[in-house]
């Protein structure tokens, strides 16, 4: 699993039909430090998250098994939304 921040949502007008129906969101994978690693990606919701949640996501085969229909080509999931986050500091 890994943690990342909602930073907006992907608007499609022609999906895969194991994607109908499903929330496209831009996803920015944030670091220990809760710093930007990496550029953002398109991740599929599967909990109602919204812009600016910290969130959960999962990415390659876990992510398409987190949808219903399991036989689609989803490459990242929003799988949780982090309601608070504590850090121990080494």
């Amino acid at each position: 699993m890994k943690i990342g921040r909602v930073t907006g949502t992907v608007v499609s007008t022609r999906k895969l039909e194991s994607l109908e129906g499903i929330k496209l969101l831009l996803v920015q994978p944030l670091d220990d430090n809760m710093e930007n690693n990496g550029n953002p990606i398109v991740a599929c919701d599967t909990v109602q998250a919204g812009s600016g949640d910290l969130v959960i996501y999962e990415g390659g085969r876990e992510a398409a098994l987190a949808l219903d229909n399991w036989y689609n080509p989803a490459d990242s999931a929003v799988i949780g939304i982090i309601d608070q986050l504590d850090q121990v500091k080494r």
